[in-house]
Order: structure tokens, then sequence, then C-alpha cells
């Protein structure tokens, strides 16, 4: 009976690996000129493109990704770093995980670096940016996608391809490295010039960009993965005329539940089903970006972000309709996050440690506290330091706000309500945490709170919790990146131990470092 349950396992084993593949990609990072809403400004773009190229996989394949450094612009940053948002990095491949200074060196013109990094059962909807300071509000974002050929709820939809990807966001005329001289000056994030749907928008006065058109046929439904690739605003999100029915939010498939407008977080993803089941015409996608005092940037219309859902047989024109930032009142079915249920029921673990979180920022100072604390990025990253036989408290300076907890417990974030802040969308690296209280619920939720890797912290309280089971430095930080910059960040390190004996990085990766420091200032 052994020897026939070992033969099992062995034929199992065998057909995923065969059903595996290794997802090769080469993205050159060059500086180009980008216009998606018609001003011409010089990016920083993967391949030439806004977005950049979508990052396709199956369950159980394993990402190879090779970025090649051409930039030349000493107007903003010369050296990058990759990060894969969402993506469920396991410890032993947790150097390629893409954070700068936490677990890589970023690396400089004229050089290349491969992310490797193992998908195992992990599917859904992610994305890639820089994480180098606000590097990617110059351009270098794009989709990644995992598909499980076994997807429970593929009988809900009929099609699920690139064309049912939707990117929203953000996109300012200025490089980023000229806008945060001017916030660090002025504590005032500048006002974006343009929201985008599908890398297209348009401004106050400027030239009428065609929208992005997304194409539908009567009667099918489409399974439409949405990304909020901002790095400021959250996005509220809807279809004219049309229902969606929540199936995924950041890579956890959840029971469907029908909504017809959806607040998106900077970071955050869900995959929404949409029937085409309307009159053959053209309909507003709305992506109304939320985000600073428009005062300040008299160029910006929020109304003018959107896209077009235009049924075949439709005329090639605008819609007709009023653009609206969506259902209001009334006819509103907003998403309220407490309601997401995961498809497959998990409670929420007791914590081990609790720890109470407040963001603040001081007046007059362009810096973002978390615990009195403003996180800045250390010369030698967290991981080289654990490497190294870093375990205390103590090894770290104490603005790396580094928290250290042993492996396989479980660690929960208490933010305070606190009437006087503003939201703060948090990411965790290579995890997903339960929300076991949302933000705008007084509800707390044990049992079966949807799990994800992106959740707002506002005036109302929110509870996560996650667990210490996978060795290794995982970046906690606000995933609006001005705040970030600003020092809204901190470090969960689970077992500096068992990192030290499952991760073994590479020749390439011990090379990031040295080569970096050695760069000049102005192209690091």
């Amino acid at each position: 009976m052994q020897l026939l349950a070992s033969l099992v396992l062995l034929a199992i084993l065998k057909a995923r690996s065969a059903s595996a593949a290794v997802r090769e990609y080469t993205l050159d990072v060059v500086n180009a000129p980008v216009a998606p809403d018609g001003f011409t400004r010089i990016g920083i773009l993967a391949n030439g493109t806004f977005p950049g190229p979508v990052l396709t996989a199956n369950k159980g394949d394993t990402f190879k990704v090779t970025f090649n450094n051409k930039l030349t612009d000493g107007s903003m940053r010369l050296s990058t770093a990759i990060d894969f948002d969402g993506l469920l990095s396991e410890t032993s491949s947790i150097y390629d995980e893409g954070s700068p200074f936490v677990t890589q060196c970023p690396f400089g013109p004229g050089t290349s670096y491969t992310y490797e990094l193992p998908l195992g059962d992990q599917t859904g909807t992610s994305w890639y940016h820089s994480s180098l300071s606000l590097q990617y509000a110059d351009g270098l974002r794009g989709a990644v996608v995992i598909y499980d050929p076994e997807d429970p709820l593929a009988h809900l939809y009929d099609v699920d391809d690139e064309s049912t990807i939707i990117t929203v966001g953000d996109w300012w005329h200025n490089t980023s490295v000229s806008g945060l001289i001017s916030y660090n000056a002025t504590q005032i994030i500048p006002v974006q010039d343009s929201g985008l749907v599908n890398g297209k928008g348009r401004f106050v006065n400027g030239p009428e960009v065609p929208y992005a058109v997304t194409t539908v046929k009567t009667g099918t439904r489409y399974r439409f993965r949405v990304i909020n690739i901002s790095a400021r605003s959250d996005i509220a999100f809807s279809i004219d005329n049309h229902t969606m029915t929540i199936i995924e939010a950041d890579g956890t498939e959840t029971v469907p539940m029908e909504v017809n407008l959806i607040d998106i977080m900077p970071g955050q993803r869900y995959s929404v089903i949409v029937t085409a089941n309307q009159a053959v015409g053209n309909y507003w996608i709305n992506a109304f970006p939320d985000g600073g005092n428009l005062a300040f940037n008299l160029g910006f219309n929020p109304l003018l972000s959107r896209g077009i859902l235009r049924y075949v047989g439709a005329p090639a024109v605008e819609p007709t309709a009023p653009m609206t930032g969506g259902p209001t009142g009334a006819a509103a079915n907003e998403l309220q996050e407490h309601l997401l249920t995961p498809l497959i029921a998990m409670a929420a673990p007791e914590p081990d440690f609790i720890l109470s979180f407040q963001t603040s920022m001081p007046v007059g100072e362009t810096i973002w506290l978390l615990n009195g604390t403003q996180y800045q990025p250390p010369v030698v990253p967290t991981l080289v330091k654990i490497l190294d036989g870093a375990s205390q408290p103590i090894d770290f300076n104490k603005t790396e706000n580094t928290f250290i907890f042993p492996q396989n417990k479980t660690v929960e974030i208490n933010f305070l309500p606190d009437p006087t802040n503003e939201l703060h969308p948090f990411h965790l690296h290579g995890n997903r945490f339960f929300v076991v209280k949302s933000n705008e619920s007084d509800i707390i939720n044990t049992v079966n709170p949807i799990r994800r890797d992106v959740s707002a912290k506002g005036n109302g309280g929110t509870i996560l919790r996650f667990t210490t089971e996978k060795p290794g430095p995982w970046f906690f930080h606000c995933h609006i990146f001005w705040h970030f910059w600003a020092g809204l960040g901190s470090v969960m390190v689970a077992s500096p131990e068992g990192t030290r004996q499952q991760v073994h990085p590479d020749k390439a990766w011990d090379d990031l470092c040295p080569a970096y420091n050695a760069l000049p200032v102005d192209q690091q």
C-alpha cells in the first residue's frame, strides 16, 4: 500500500513538472517619448511602451524576467529595481523579490538583472513596477496575470485574455524627480495632470486623444482584470449601464458579488465579470481618480479619466451619455471591502503578537512617520544584513523600522482610528494578510475575512493579520509612493535564522550592491 501511494505521488509530481513551464521575458528599460494624454514627455518605459508589456504565465510556472537597464536621461533616476506586486515569493527566491534596500540593491545603467520567480500554486492578477524612489510614476509599470487552467469560477465567464486587462492610473507631465523636489518644498503632492485607462486619457484644453476602447460582443461574459497602477490616486471604477460581479481581489478568488462601483486603491486588483447585455452601442468606462486638491492643478479634470466599452456593430464614436464619476446616491451599489468573502474559507489565526500603528506627518516637514519613525532605506539591504548574521532589533538602524518575529507565528497590525488622518493603502510584499477589520466597517471578521495584499488604513481603523510561515524580510508600506518616499514604511522579518538556512543567492545578486555602491551619485 505504501509503495502504491508513493507511485501515485510520483506520478502527480511528474505530471505537474511536465505541465509547468519557464516563462522567459526580456524587457529593455529605456528613456523614450510618451504621450498618453497627448502631452509628450520623456518617460522611463519597458520596451518603449506604456503601460509595459503584459507578463503572463499559468499556475505552476516560473517567471524568468530579464530587465536591461538602458537609461540615459539624467533628469530622472538612472538605476532601477523591479517589484512584482502581489506575487507570493518563496523564501528560497526572496532575493529576486525586488525591494530595493530590503531584498536587493538596484542595478545601474548599462547593466541587466534577471528575476527568477517560481509561482507554485498561486494564480490571479498582479503587476510589475519600478520600486526605486518614485520612478514608476515615469512609466515603468505593467500587468502580470497568472492563469489557472482549472479555475473553479471559469464557468461564469467566456473571455479572459490580454484584451480584458484594464489598467487605471494617474499620470504627470513632469518627471518624478522634479515632482519630489516640489513635494519636499511644499508638503503638497503634485496633483496629477490626467487619469488614464489602458494608457490613454485627456487633460483640460489638451488634445482629444482617442480613448482606449474595450470591445465586447452581445451575449458574451467577460472577465475584466482591473489593476490600479497609480502612484497616488484611488480610482472610482464603473461602467455605464453595466453591473460587475467581483470574483477576485488581489489574487484571492472570492464568492461572486455584484456591484456597480468599486473604489480601487493604488496597487489593488480586482477581477470582475461583465456581461454584454445592453443595446449595441458605446458606453463610458469611468475611472475617476481621487487624489489632491484640484485647485493645485487646473489642467486636471478627473471626469476626463475614462475609456469606452464598445459593442461589436456599434459605430466608432464616443458615447453620447454625459461624463460622470459613476453611480451616485441610491443608484450606487459600491463595493464594501468587509463583504468580500474568499471562495476557499480560512479563519484568521489568533495573534501571537499585536502591533498598534499610527501614521503622522509633522507640521512643516515632508516626512511620514509610522509610530514616530520615518523609514529610510539603509545602505546595506536588510536581507544582506540578515545573511551576514543580523538577528536582533539592535542589528538594524532605528530608521529601518524593522520588526522581528519567530517563524510560524501570527502578527496582528492594528491601525488605530484617527479622524485627523488620511487614507493610506498599505501593501505587504510576498504575502497576503487577513483583513480582520476594514476601514469602512466596524465589523470584526475572524471567521473568513478577505485575504489580500493591499488594504486601506484610514480614519475608521483597520486590523490586519499575517503569518510568519515564510522566513525573510518582507516590506510593508503605504502604496501611495509619495508617502512611501517620505518614510511611510517598515520591514517585517520572519525568522532570521530560517532565512539564513533557506536563502542562497546567486553571484548576480551578490554583485548588485558592490556595483551600485560604486556608481557616481548621479547614476544611482
